[in-house]
């Protein structure tokens, strides 16, 4: 089931957020949060570079609470808000992880 709710949510939440928020601009926003998932490559630090058995929130240095804080913060301002909302929905999908582990 975990891995059905966090891809779920990886991959189906940003283009409903473009369907509902920014239907006239859907491909763009939604690829554009799509780019938040080069967020994982703090993955490349760890060692293992993948264990399903970690939670990413809190080890990961792009997955810590300072990190979550500037991307909540980055959808205040429209510029940075797609690839703010991507982050944050991309940081949701991995607590649902967390939170199934």
């Amino acid at each position: 089931m975990r891995p059905f709710v966090h891809y779920g949510i990886h991959f189906l939440v940003p283009p409903l957020v473009a369907f509902l928020f920014y239907r006239s601009q859907f491909t763009k926003a939604t690829l554009i949060m799509y780019a938040a998932f080069l967020i994982d490559l703090d993955h490349l630090w760890a060692n293992p570079i993948f264990d399903p058995n970690r939670c990413s929130i809190g080890h990961h240095f792009l997955h810590t609470i300072p990190a979550i804080l500037v991307y909540g913060i980055s959808t205040l301002w429209k510029p940075t808000r797609l690839i703010g909302l991507g982050l944050i929905i991309h940081i949701l999908a991995d607590s649902a992880d967390c939170a199934l582990l």
